[in-house]
């Protein structure tokens, strides 16, 4: 059904995993960069010529388009095109795009096909550094894999602060924040698709050792987007708090479930963390401006509270934070902007003052009650529906020779 291998040896004595990867709006998984195939030489029974050319070039012009990107991919760089020839994010989207219809040709219809060609991945995060597969739908996985992770490198660059032409503070522009939802689940899209689709395919055995990789969503750019607008109701804002926090509590228990321990796997593991516990200071600041708009005592109390734990919450995030920018590689924090500028800001004035009127109203241990429940909505935001093209029409049986297939290269490995 398929061989793997895994090595840690160098690829072409080039060590891709960066030290340090700048400034983090969106913490985007290490890139997966595909080693070149020799479909001509594995295929040369089965296929006409010009059709294993054919999944040569598109190939070939993805692995030296993305070893280009990667380094310049895991740092936060505006580039238009390299110095050899104008490989961009959405280059790289588009030459991946046109080369997955061609592919899944290798699958159609439970071909043997799939099982002749060992597709070679090297990965930033692993430790092993290199996995060699001999099935086509592997392949497949890690094209959609590399689809997302150029989506939200793209998500990244839009939203990292850029001076105003006001000359004021540096901030995201309205139509980028927009652009961002859009970007993250036409991401989500692509992974929802594999791990629907496209995983089930691989056999369990090879699935155990698949690399390990992290997405996340677009909540909190929503929240921001309805923080910013002054018809955006305080019950619109909560709730899209409290939504951001299902999602980010989600990550946090699948996270859970994954062996990340090489590579950056703690990494991930304290993005998930800080992004979660910001989360919470945001819901519960939300939930303790409506609470407090209650006339009774109780009500007043559990503002105080739920407002209180936002405080904690939100110091605690900026500590894990800070842990999460000195795991390797390193990384660093682009000037606060849109919800979590707005956040740090309100959530220790507002806290402070609604404290202080309490205190001068109510008996001092009135107000120190535990932390009120947040509301439970349902979760909104689903991913973009991706489906896999149809197969290439240059797989026809014209270029399809019918010989018996013997037994598999990879069953002789």
């Amino acid at each position: 059904m398929g061989c793997l291998v895994s090595t840690a040896k160098d690829s072409g004595g080039i060590r891709r995993r960066p030290g340090n990867i700048g400034d983090v709006t969106v913490f985007v998984p290490g890139l997966r960069i595909p080693k070149p195939v020799d479909f001509s030489h594995s295929l040369d029974e089965h296929l006409s010529k010009s059709l294993a050319e054919r999944l040569s070039a598109l190939r070939t012009r993805i692995v030296v388009m993305a070893g280009q990107e990667a380094p310049t991919i895991t740092r936060t760089r505006r580039r238009s095109a390299t110095q050899h020839g104008g490989s961009t994010l959405g280059d790289l989207l588009q030459a991946l795009e046109d080369y997955l219809p061609v592919l899944l040709g290798l699958v159609k219809d439970g071909s043997p096909l799939q099982h002749k060609v060992q597709f070679v991945w090297v990965n930033q995060e692993d430790e092993a550094e290199e996995t060699a597969i001999f099935s086509a739908w592997y392949e497949v996985l890690s094209v959609l894999h590399l689809m997302a992770t150029l989506s939200l490198s793209q998500a990244n660059l839009l939203l990292l602060p850029r001076t105003s032409a006001d000359g004021y503070q540096p901030k995201v522009s309205e139509e980028s924040r927009r652009s961002c939802i859009d970007i993250f689940l036409k991401a989500a899209g692509f992974l929802d698709c594999a791990v629907r689709h496209v995983l089930p395919q691989l056999p369990v055995e090879l699935r155990r050792d698949l690399p390990v990789d992290l997405t996340e969503g677009g909540v909190d750019i929503q929240l921001g987007l309805a923080i910013d607008s002054t018809k955006a109701t305080l019950a619109v804002k909560r709730r899209l708090a409290c939504e951001m926090v299902k999602y980010w509590q989600q990550a946090q228990d699948n996270i859970m479930n994954l062996s990340l321990a090489n590579g950056w796997g703690e990494k991930h593991q304290l993005f998930v963390k800080w992004k979660y516990i910001e989360a919470k200071a945001a819901a519960y600041y939300y939930h303790g401006l409506i609470l407090d708009e209650g006339n009774t005592e109780k009500a007043h109390g559990l503002a105080v509270a739920a407002l209180q734990a936002a405080d904690e919450y939100l110091k605690e995030s900026k500590k894990v934070c800070e842990a999460f920018n000195m795991a390797p590689p390193l990384s660093r924090n682009p000037p606060l902007w849109g919800t979590m500028k707005y956040l740090s800001e309100k959530i220790p004035k507002d806290t402070s003052s609604k404290v202080r009127i309490n205190r001068d109203l109510y008996a001092h241990e009135k107000i120190m009650e535990t932390a009120p429940t947040l509301p439970d909505f349902a979760l909104a935001l689903k991913p973009d529906e991706f489906q896999l093209p149809q197969v290439d029409a240059s797989w026809n049986t014209e270029n399809i020779t019918k010989l018996q297939f013997g037994p598999n290269k990879s069953d002789r490995t």
